[in-house]
């Protein structure tokens, strides 16, 4: 028996579902434990708000006895229904509403695969798709080989261990067969940790490995916590668009100088072309928080809302502390962010391309350590003042400013520059 479940297994947990077979008995099919089957159900399974035949989705628990009528009228409505209780707008626009969730979905098996009413109900569905759990299942292999599964604290208590002993001669294999019960990772992953730079060895330090000219030390960053990948995958994102139509998209990515060195936080409002640019002394998670932390004391609450609802950013490490940025004053959920496939920047491309306008000022490879945010003010000023084709030649700046205000724009200093005066050359900060 596999260690994972396969694609036959899973196949077989959603027929199964389609009969309402226990839990209890699938897992005794497979040949697993019951908590196995009922993980697997809850994490794997997806969300459905497609309504029914006849009827568009509404999670309204006064759905049955409502009598309202023209809720949304600024959307100029032309539906034709009586009441708005038939409507699939009225839920985000009602007052009066009051979600109702089935108490189906809060007790096994969790989904609506096998339930007799699935196709009258207008309530969100939870469906258990075994080719929908395998792709998700692949993904998640994909990015457990990213970065490193120890937490910081793990990664020091292996160093401290190891460190002493290879500098003294001894070799990995010498070192992890005697410490094992110390260490609790594999001789391969010592290798890879030495390798990537967690550790404060390098190859050269290795007995077997003295052939070879010593490395530039990789500085690893490595996730907070992996768990922040749940629910905010690029699948995620495309679904949580599908529900959330005409809404503005943020776009969030990091611009390096020297290695080790200052680096640059851009956020990309995407409808406007504006882009912020705030400077970091260090690329790490902590750092990016600080900054939305910021932002949040600037503009408040409903203006963070508003600006930051929607955030597609890639699996950098320092991006890894969600949390901080969808909740950052600890309560409300504000934001939402959501997680590139790992090495595909385009699907960002937007951010990209205006990176090319921050790199004729600071090319690549150039330090940044001399810079100040005063600095970097005035190179944002100049980028956000060029104009744009997609804009018909209007400016960066007066987009956001016409469609978000000032307040964020004022806090941050930005100032807008004639178009004949703008520079984007090196020159403009020396």
């Amino acid at each position: 028996m596999t260690k994972h479940l396969t694609y036959d297994d899973r196949l077989t947990i959603e027929e199964q579902l389609k009969f309402k077979i226990s839990l209890s008995e699938i897992a005794r099919e497979l040949n697993r434990h019951k908590s196995t089957i009922s993980r697997e159900i809850c994490l794997r399974s997806t969300i459905n708000k497609k309504g029914c035949y006849g009827r568009s989705y509404n999670a309204c628990m006064y759905r049955y006895d409502c009598d309202m009528k023209n809720i949304c009228p600024e959307l100029k409505c032309t539906k034709r229904n009586k009441y708005c209780t038939f409507c699939a707008e009225c839920n985000d626009n009602c007052k009066y509403f009051k979600e109702d969730i089935c108490d189906e979905l809060s007790s096994s098996p969790y989904v609506c695969n096998g339930c007799i009413d699935r196709n009258k109900c207008t309530l969100a569905k939870r469906f258990y798709s075994a080719k929908t759990a395998q792709k998700d299942y692949k993904e998640l292999l994909i990015d457990s080989r990213v970065g490193i599964e120890n937490s910081p604290e793990e990664v020091k208590i292996i160093d401290e261990i190891i460190a002493p002993l290879i500098k003294q001669g001894q070799s990995i294999h010498h070192i992890h067969a005697n410490n094992k019960d110390t260490i609790m990772v594999s001789e391969k992953t010592l290798y890879k940790y030495i390798e990537d730079g967690a550790l404060s060895v390098n190859n050269i330090d290795l007995p077997r490995k003295v052939r070879y000219r010593e490395r530039k030390k990789k500085q690893m960053g490595y996730k907070v916590d992996k768990a922040c990948l749940e629910g905010r995958r690029y699948s995620d994102y495309l679904k949580f668009l599908k529900e959330h139509k005409d809404i503005s998209i943020v776009q969030m990515d990091t611009v390096e100088g020297r290695r080790g060195g200052k680096v640059l936080l851009t956020i990309h409002f995407v409808d406007t072309s504006f882009m912020l640019m705030l400077l970091r002394d260090a690329n790490n998670s902590r750092s990016v928080s600080q900054w939305f932390k910021w932002i949040y004391d600037a503009v408040g609450p409903k203006e963070y809302k508003t600006l930051l609802f929607l955030i597609l950013t890639d699996n950098g490490s320092e991006f890894s502390d969600p949390a901080k940025i969808e909740r950052v004053n600890g309560k409300d959920k504000l934001a939402n962010v959501f997680y590139c496939y790992p090495y595909s920047a385009f699907l960002k491309p937007e951010i990209e391309n205006n990176h090319e306008l921050i790199r004729r000022i600071i090319p690549k490879g150039c330090s940044m350590d001399h810079l100040t945010q005063n600095d970097i003010r005035l190179v944002m000023s100049h980028i956000n003042s060029y104009g744009r084709k997609k804009l018909n030649d209007m400016s960066p700046y007066d987009a956001f400013s016409s469609r978000y205000g000032f307040k964020l724009i004022n806090a941050l200093g930005i100032e807008k520059i004639e178009p004949n005066d703008i520079v984007l050359k090196p020159s403009l900060i020396k």
